[in-house]
């Protein structure tokens, strides 16, 4: 199909990204947010996100890598709708995470002075960097790093009530 034909189709630049980004929503709900929430609830939930998470960009999925990764970091200096949607959709993917943090909390998984909102920064960081060491320097272990980094910091907080993480 040709660029004109394309935008035809879409009606403009701005509708294709948006209807882009709405299809690359779609497949990581798919993908990672619903397999994950068909674990039991608690720190089988929280793992099953993030493993979902590091395993979907491992796959290439998406080619280019973690496609809300790339978006990010084009769209985050630019005003407009297509910024808009995507940090929407981020802050959902981060409250989906602070979710899952509460509710190892109340499953009596993770301590109870662990603060969800640092924690589910911090598991983002460590993701998005695997993401970052992986697309830009071709580490080959970035996301084994990760999940041994998560695996730990997980570990480090969690309660002797908390099942075994891999």
């Amino acid at each position: 199909m040709s660029k004109s034909g394309l935008f035809a189709h879409f009606g403009s630049k701005e509708d294709l990204q948006l209807a882009t980004i709405e299809q690359a929503r779609l497949i990581f709900i798919e993908k990672v947010t619903l397999p994950a929430i068909s674990a039991p609830k608690g720190m089988p939930r929280l793992w099953g996100l993030l493993e979902h998470w590091l395993a979907l960009v491992e796959r290439q999925v998406f080619e280019g890598g973690c496609f809300f990764s790339a978006a990010s970091f084009e769209f985050d200096s630019r005003r407009g709708v297509v910024r808009d949607r995507i940090a929407t959709i981020m802050h959902e993917w981060i409250g989906a995470i602070t979710r899952a943090i509460y509710g190892a909390q109340k499953a009596g998984h993770l301590g109870a002075k662990v603060d969800p909102t640092r924690l589910a920064f911090e598991i983002h960081a460590i993701a998005m960097g695997a993401h970052w060491a992986h697309q830009l320097l071709d580490d080959k272990h970035a996301y084994s790093r990760a999940r041994t980094t998560l695996l730990e910091k997980l570990q480090s907080v969690s309660t002797p009530k908390c099942p075994p993480l891999p």
